[in-house]
């Protein structure tokens, strides 16, 4: 008898899988029609071809194992492709990050903040408002500029024009009072807001730091029913800013341009560009002793006392050592 082609039954058969259960099941029906057509015209069965032989089970698993190793394998290249895109459109960003970031590091520098700080020295009614203005970082440049400080006076504080001008002639502060007509004996209830110009100086040390040193002083107040103390709060000057040359700060924190004196020693008025800034305090407040209205008959009493003694102790030494002439 013909060798029979195996079909993948048996024991060997069942240790396979289901693939190659199906790749034997196609080769049988192959050959099982030959064998028909043997038989039947009774001529002597011949031997499978040699084609046939070559679809063995093992053979068409071998097949279906390159199939599926060439699928990985272009499974594979298409993620690693995948991958690499990826990764391209990933580092895409970051070069133009790296490319942007001395420019970026240009703008943070040359636009830093401008700090302002006010505190308040000494104590009683005769004070000095101490104005310090800071830059981020020290420039050169800042040597061509000019800081011009426009003050708002609440009308519980006044500036006396007289002290202003004895400090312009010792060089120690360059101020001048906008609005000359103000009243330095006026109590609070009737008295105006006034504005002050101070031109503030540069640090010889730190050429990014700028001060200046206003006196003040309080006026009376109406005296109150309770409280015994009121309080006075300073708001935040504008700062306007004057540079002979282009800077950087200009554009970062200009906001608007304000028309001033240069200085204090020409009348040429020139555009100060108002800066934006950082203040350290919100306000500056002020406590200020009034008096209360239940002691004002016991005030004015013994004031009209002493004034009545001391023209009486007046008159006598007067009278006593006094020379007249006819």
């Amino acid at each position: 008898p013909a060798p029979a082609v195996p079909l993948g039954g048996g024991a060997a058969g069942s240790r396979g899988s289901a693939a190659p259960q199906a790749c034997a099941h196609r080769v049988g029906v192959r050959v099982s029609k030959s064998k028909a057509a043997s038989s039947g015209s009774g001529v002597k069965r011949e031997e499978a071809p040699s084609s046939l032989r070559v679809l063995s089970p093992r053979a068409c698993c071998r097949r279906q194992s390159s199939g599926v190793l060439a699928a990985l394998d272009a499974a594979v290249g298409a993620a690693v492709w995948l991958l690499f895109w990826a990764l391209g459109v990933l580092t895409r960003s970051p070069a133009a990050a790296f490319t942007a970031a001395p420019s970026d590091a240009g703008i943070r520098a040359t636009c830093s903040e401008i700090i302002l700080m006010q505190e308040v020295l000494k104590d009683g009614f005769h004070r000095d408002l101490l104005i310090k203005v800071k830059f981020g970082e020290s420039i050169e440049d800042l040597q061509t500029c000019r800081l011009l400080i426009k003050h708002y006076i609440p009308t519980g504080l006044f500036v006396d024009p007289y002290e202003l001008a004895s400090l312009r002639e010792r060089n120690i502060t360059e101020a001048v009072m906008v609005s000359e007509d103000s009243n330095i004996e006026a109590p609070n209830y009737l008295s105006k807001e006034s504005e002050v110009l101070i031109y503030v100086k540069q640090d010889s040390q730190h050429i990014a730091y700028f001060q200046a040193l206003l006196p003040v002083h309080y006026r009376y107040h109406r005296p109150h029913g309770k409280d015994e103390e009121t309080f006075i709060v300073v708001s935040n000057p504008d700062l306007l800013m004057y540079c002979d040359q282009e800077f950087p700060v200009l554009k970062c924190w200009a906001q608007s341009e304000v028309a001033a004196p240069c200085d204090l020693k020409t009348k040429d008025i020139c555009q100060w560009n108002n800066m934006k800034y950082k203040s350290v305090y919100k306000n500056v407040t002020l406590q200020v002793p009034v008096g209360l209205t239940v002691h004002t008959s016991l005030v004015c009493s013994v004031t009209l006392l002493i004034t009545i003694l001391c023209s009486t102790l007046i008159l006598v030494a007067v009278s006593k050592y006094g020379y007249f002439s006819l």
